[in-house]
């Protein structure tokens, strides 16, 4: 008679996925984030990993977590599985007969810069198949399947890996029946400062650098999606600070025009892109990337 005795059990693996973007990001909230679930949900974990264990991995306080000893000397090796993890996941991933192209962008991104460039791969590569997934913040590509992120970053957050695409140059943009008459910059004063609820301080920020007098820079119409502020711009709304990526497109076919030329700031920002680790990048990394750039 053969003998199948119970097998010890380890932790489970969403405990441990928990702790460990908990411990690297600093936070419960920075990890739900990331992981697409709610603080209550990673702290729950976290305590059926410390309750396994018989140790605490945190310490709690009002204003925060903050890691114990142990959780410190946990956390490189937890780093090391879960990229391995990953890793592991894109190897089988390329597996896959289909050829796939998964790209992360932020929203204004992916409406509005993206759409040419995609054109371009499909009559490029047209066997390849491709999404886009439109998020806020960019994603770990250490962990998740995704080719490229294309987001804005200060130089201060942009990875050190990462590919600068250009300077985010700012700039009022607006129709053309709207521009005719904005004859100097003190007339934005009367006509609707358009609001993009990502970028609030838009006006204020190219106020400050051209040193013109705006009383109304934080009053106008807020949008949600820049794509939105900037439909309502081409139908004649108001006057929207457009980013030089995101409205090229609007000012080359003529349904925005820039009424002054020659008052341009810098946001601060930068357009760029990220890629996963070499060893994870696909067959047609290079020619992608080209096409996209």
């Amino acid at each position: 008679m053969s003998v199948s005795p119970p097998r010890p059990k380890g932790p489970p693996l969403n405990a441990m996925r928990a702790f460990e973007a908990a411990a690297r990001l600093n936070g419960f909230v920075a990890a739900a984030q990331e992981l697409g679930v709610t603080p209550g949900a990673v702290s729950q974990q976290v305590k059926a990993l410390e309750d396994w264990t018989g140790t605490p991995l945190f310490q709690r306080n009002p204003q925060g977590v903050l890691l114990t000893a142990a959780g410190q000397a946990l956390l490189p090796s937890f780093v090391d599985a879960f990229d391995a993890l990953g890793a592991a996941t894109q190897a089988l991933r390329s597996l896959r007969p289909v050829q796939e192209l998964h790209i992360a962008a932020l929203p204004s991104i992916a409406q509005l810069w993206l759409p040419q460039r995609l054109d371009r791969l499909r009559r490029a590569l047209p066997d390849l198949k491709i999404s886009v997934t439109a998020m806020e913040e960019p994603p770990n590509l250490n962990r998740e399947l995704f080719d490229f992120a294309i987001f804005y970053a200060s130089p201060e957050e942009r990875p050190e890996a990462a590919l600068v695409l250009q300077g985010d140059r700012i700039f009022p943009v607006c129709a053309p029946a709207v521009a005719a008459g904005l004859n100097h910059p003190e007339d934005l004063s009367q006509v609707a400062l358009l609001q993009d609820q990502t970028w609030a301080g838009d006006w204020t920020q190219w106020r400050k650098s051209t040193g013109l007098v705006l009383p109304n820079a934080d009053s106008g119409p807020a949008y949600s999606l820049y794509s939105l502020a900037l439909q309502q711009a081409i139908a004649g709304a108001g006057v929207l600070m457009g980013h030089q990526a995101l409205v090229a497109d609007a000012l080359d076919q003529g349904s925005l025009m820039c009424p002054f030329k020659d008052l341009i700031a810098d946001s601060g920002r930068q357009l760029i892109l990220v890629q996963p680790p070499r060893a994870r990048r696909g067959p047609a990394h290079e020619t992608i990337l080209g096409l996209l750039k």
